[in-house]
């Protein structure tokens, strides 16, 4: 019998971890037949034709989906049309998407045998056994008779069953790894589906050693931890920061989702003394409003976060994504805009203005006629309006989500921004006068190149700010520069004030001193311009020079000298 597992990843860079576990767990505990299941990856990008032409010529018995909020749509319709073209093939689906309402999913799919919900591995591999699906715990599946039949929920498998699935690292070249040290979430707030699952479990912190050991030795570029709240334990945390701390390789980078307010000074000081780029911090905030925390039942001190974040920036060393929820109960757009202010003043690397989405199985869910929710009815089931946000608000939030995209997380106007919000009073309104002046002039119906988006900025500020616009002006190069190594001026930048004799007579003797570019020695004085760039900027008063060889490991900005 041949089994194949089918995942749609939402981009090519992705891996999906599920599926690789489930085949690990089979081969590992000797499976009958475990030497047949065959992966096959592909993204919801790729025309559904070359996926079904695949599928057909693999000629599986069994071919199992996995199930996610972001493919459900791709993969019902795969489903449909497969069922057409191998009616005798027995189709499965698993993952979150599916776990929670599974009866609705045979009773849509009629072409679907079962539901595997909740943790698969085992489940997967009494399936592959071929035991009575009567006797299976962990799927909801379909009689001969055409009858539903739902058996029992599976427990919670110990995380070290679980095989490592990256020995052939080779086949996850130009992937982002996907790791897992526990499952479970001690929290419970109402829109997750972590939440639900009570059974805090972790991976032993010896297996997770080795694993980390593999990972480093192979220079992996990015090792994106999965768990939902990495540090709701302080001791594994703790743990594994310092070991990869003490066997920093200087490339393999980490990501892991956080709760800053539990952040101890013990975990603050072990951060601080990482080179800049070993970690990664994604913190969601959601709001600051402490009704709607309350109310969708979640734990967070925002002044305990606030503090910690603060100190986070100010170590310099750590990428930090901090994120917002846009629907959530009790909060209109007044109070939302609040809180958008009050984590936008903390100056993250990334600000994610997210929107709610209402999960199946979800408390959120529950709820939603109490908090007049209405949501879209195909995944991701985003939020359209609740009685607290119109319609009318959520397309404002959704340019501004557009505006903080472009100019703020794109971490091309680290100079300008903080110029241009002196003119408004917030940061939000500043935000809400971007995208206004973009709608204007119909320029959010364009595809801009990223140079022209400094123009676009500049002629903003020439509307806003014209007092400071000159200035702004000056910036704006600065900030082109400081991420631009163009050789052709923009149209905003006009002529470079440094006299070209000026600017050849540093190069010459700058490769005869090399006072200013450590590690250019290699070099003759037109490569090193080639590499560098050098601006006189009046109103700022200095003579930059921009150093396209060493970088800001956290924003890719230029190194910066001023002669």
């Amino acid at each position: 019998m041949k089994i194949l597992l089918v995942a749609v990843n939402a981009k090519y860079i992705h891996s999906n971890l599920a599926v690789y576990s489930l085949r690990a767990y089979a081969v590992k505990n000797a499976v009958r037949g475990a030497e047949k299941i065959e992966i096959a990856e592909y993204t919801i990008n790729q025309p559904k034709d070359v996926i079904l032409r695949e599928l057909y010529e693999k000629e599986a018995d069994v071919v199992c989906f996995s199930c996610y909020i972001w493919n459900m749509a791709y993969i019902e319709s795969l489903v449909r049309e497969f069922g057409k073209l191998c009616p005798d093939v027995e189709l499965w689906l698993g993952g979150p998407e599916v776990s929670y309402n599974a009866r609705e999913v045979l009773q849509h799919l009629p072409e679907v045998k079962g539901v595997m919900r909740g943790e698969g591995e085992r489940t997967f591999a009494k399936l592959c056994e071929k035991i009575p699906l009567e006797d299976l715990e962990g799927i909801v599946f379909r009689r001969a008779d055409g009858a539903i039949c739902e058996n029992a929920w599976r427990a919670p498998v110990d995380l070290d069953e679980i095989p490592f699935v990256y020995e052939d690292i080779q086949q996850f070249e130009n992937k982002i790894i996907y790791y897992e040290t526990s499952r479970g979430c001690p929290f419970s707030c109402s829109y997750c589906l972590s939440s639900i699952d009570k059974q805090l479990r972790f991976r032993s912190i010896p297996l997770i050693k080795r694993e980390l050991d593999f990972f480093l030795k192979h220079r992996v570029p990015q090792v994106k931890f999965v768990d939902r709240t990495f540090n709701c334990s302080h001791r594994h945390a703790e743990e594994i920061w310092k070991y990869i701390a003490e066997h920093d390789n200087g490339i393999t980078n980490f990501h892991f989702e956080i709760s800053a307010d539990l952040l101890n000074e013990e975990e603050l000081e072990l951060i601080k003394i990482m080179r800049p780029g070993l970690i990664q911090l994604e913190i969601g905030v959601q709001s600051t409003n402490e009704e709607t925390i309350r109310e969708i039942r979640r734990t967070m001190n925002f002044e305990k976060l606030s503090q910690n974040v603060k100190a986070l920036c100010d170590m310099n060393n750590v990428h930090l994504h901090l994120d917002l929820i846009a629907g959530l109960p009790f909060e209109d757009i007044e109070r939302f805009s609040q809180s958008f202010n009050d984590v936008y003043t903390l100056r993250p690397h990334q600000l994610q203005l997210g929107f709610l989405k209402v999960l199946k199985g979800s408390y959120m869910e529950e709820k939603r006629e109490e908090y007049g929710l209405v949501y879209k009815g195909e995944p991701p089931y985003e939020v359209l309006y609740t009685k607290w946000l119109s319609y009318r608000d959520v397309l404002e939030l959704k340019g501004i989500e557009e505006m903080v995209e472009t100019y703020y997380n794109s971490r091309q106007f680290e100079h300008t921004l903080p110029v241009l919000e002196e003119r408004f009073a917030s940061p939000y309104r500043m935000y809400k006068s971007l995208w206004k002046y973009f709608k204007e002039r119909g320029l959010n119906l364009i595809q801009h190149k990223r140079s022209a988006r400094y123009e676009i900025l500049y002629g903003f500020a020439e509307k806003y700010c014209t007092k400071q616009a000159e200035k702004i002006r000056e910036l704006l190069i600065f900030d082109y520069y400081s991420r631009e190594n163009a050789k052709t001026r923009p149209a905003f930048a006009g002529e470079n004030p440094l006299d070209k004799e000026k600017i050849r007579e540093f190069y010459e003797k700058e490769s005869a001193e090399h006072k200013y570019l450590s590690g250019y020695e290699a070099y003759d004085k037109n490569q090193m311009r080639k590499m560098t760039h050098l601006e006189y900027f009046p109103i700022l008063g200095k003579t930059v020079l921009f150093d396209y060889m060493h970088r800001n490991p956290l924003n890719y900005e230029a190194y910066v000298c001023e002669l």
